[in-house]
């Protein structure tokens, strides 16, 4: 059975820890590799060929980034082309528009982690949280954290930021925490906007030191990055990734 849980109105009620962003933004930003390391190298365009989902594993590989993050159909070739690397494959589900049933959300992320995805980006049910049926959402949260959990896999939940109030970030922020959450994400990139740096100093201030923060949707250049883990995010995601780190040095 589901159990309710309170959300306060204001995040005062917990210890969340500190997280130093304005270290881990210089250590991250002290070598190309480093700043690899952090970015989900990422191709979810709905015409992606397999040649692309191949050269993205390939630009995975060459550069040592955090993970390649795909649709649910090239999981078997992603996860195919990393064997042996120790670079896991993301893949995204409920995706793009958080309406997705639970029951087919649980499906869905047993069959993804038995062909080996190891991070789960997750949308909301974005119409349930707007409708403040928080219970729902964190139902169907806390079904897929279970089943990622269970399997060793991470569970990114993304809030969709551009279509939430202020309150609604805070409340729904707060359900993926204690919900199982790993990282609050801050949008899909298919919405009418992506991450702002003010988006992700709000879910690093309901985060604290509790969960990670994954900035994505729109960031491009290095300065974008910078701003996003200035702001917080101690993951990014991204598909001009190779130019960012370029940007850094790489070659």
């Amino acid at each position: 059975m589901t159990t309710t849980i309170q959300i306060p109105e204001v995040d005062t009620e917990f210890d969340n820890g500190s997280f130093d962003s304005a270290a881990f933004a210089a250590q991250t930003l002290s070598s190309w590799q480093s700043l690899a390391a952090v970015i989900d190298h990422t191709l979810l365009k709905p015409d992606a060929t397999k040649q692309q989902v191949e050269s993205l594993c390939d630009e995975v590989i060459r550069y040592r980034f955090a993970c390649a993050m795909v649709n649910p159909m090239w999981v078997p070739t992603a996860v195919s082309m990393l064997s042996g690397t120790g670079i896991p494959v993301g893949v995204v589900l409920g995706f793009p528009l958080g309406a997705t049933l639970v029951s087919t959300l649980r499906q869905e992320a047993a069959m993804l982690c038995r062909l080996g995805a190891k991070e789960l980006d997750m949308v909301i049910p974005i119409g349930q949280l707007k409708s403040g049926n928080f219970q729902a959402v964190q139902h169907a949260v806390r079904a897929v954290a279970t089943i990622a959990h269970h399997r060793g896999a991470l569970l990114k939940v993304i809030l969709e930021t551009t279509l939430l109030s202020v309150e609604e970030k805070l409340r729904g922020a707060e359900i993926a925490i204690q919900s199982g959450a790993d990282f609050l994400k801050t949008s899909t990139g298919f919405a009418n906007g992506g991450a702002t740096p003010a988006d992700v100093a709000l879910l690093r201030g309901v985060a604290g030191a509790r969960s990670g923060v994954k900035a994505s949707g729109g960031i491009r250049t290095l300065a974008d990055v910078r701003s996003m883990l200035e702001a917080g995010a101690n993951r990014i995601g991204a598909s001009a990734s190779v130019a960012i780190v370029r940007e850094l040095g790489a070659e």
